[in-house]
């Protein structure tokens, strides 16, 4: 069932309007579906340290943020962020639509949300990382990213 308005695009990549074809409960399930962990990035960077005989929590719920990597003897926390998300891009996002669009709303909240969690972390003595994930998934810039955990992990 069809229940949505047109899909507008601004030429930019972002859609303003969507159409959406399913009713809300059908939509409901499908976002529920959408995976929160081992992303693609997630787990090349798991593969990674694994192979290099690193030892690490994935997912590791006892820290604020539950870090995707983390040591927790240490007090090292890694965060893997995805782009959209996490707002890579949410200066643009804001400058663009201001703050009255909706997903400059959820976006500026779920980075606002970031920050903090981090800074608590840190003032809980804990060291924090943080990439992103088209980091680690672009081929030209991986070795770089996953060498980048890698050193902040055992430094």
């Amino acid at each position: 069932m069809w229940s949505g308005s047109l899909t507008v695009f601004d030429g930019s990549g972002i859609i303003i309007g969507m159409a959406d074809m399913f009713d809300k409960q059908k939509r409901s399930e499908i976002m529920s579906a959408v995976k929160g962990k081992n992303s693609r990035a997630e787990l090349l960077a798991f593969r990674h340290l694994r192979r290099r005989k690193i030892y690490f929590q994935k997912h590791y719920r006892r820290a604020l943020g539950c870090p995707d990597i983390a040591l927790p003897r240490r007090k090292k926390a890694v965060f893997i962020d995805g782009n959209f998300w996490h707002g890579r891009s949410y200066a643009e996002l804001l400058e663009k639509y201001g703050e009255d669009n909706f997903w400059t709303e959820k976006i500026g909240k779920n980075v606002a949300r970031d920050r903090a969690q981090r800074a608590q972390l840190v003032a809980d003595g804990w060291q924090v990382f943080q990439v992103w994930e088209s980091d680690i998934n672009r081929m030209r810039t991986r070795g770089e990213t996953l060498a980048s955990i890698e050193r902040f992990l055992l430094d």
